[in-house]
């Protein structure tokens, strides 16, 4: 990709937690409106960190991958 601003180590926590957020989601171990939280900030999470581009990094300008 042209522009990453995630270093490898930020990308594998944010896979990890996504999966984790979102097989506590679809297990039923959490339900409810924290479930549905879990689901959005899961996915979030995912795509974020399979992509390697975070919106919240770019607004405030900062990035964790070295240039």
């Amino acid at each position: 990709m042209k522009y990453v601003n995630q270093a490898g180590w930020d990308r594998i926590v944010r896979v990890i937690l996504g999966v984790v957020l979102l097989l506590l989601a679809f297990s039923n171990i959490v339900s409810g409106g924290l479930g549905v939280l879990f689901i959005i900030v899961g996915i979030l999470a995912l795509v974020t960190g399979i992509s390697g581009i975070c919106p919240a990094y770019m607004l405030l300008k900062f990035r964790t991958k070295k240039k």
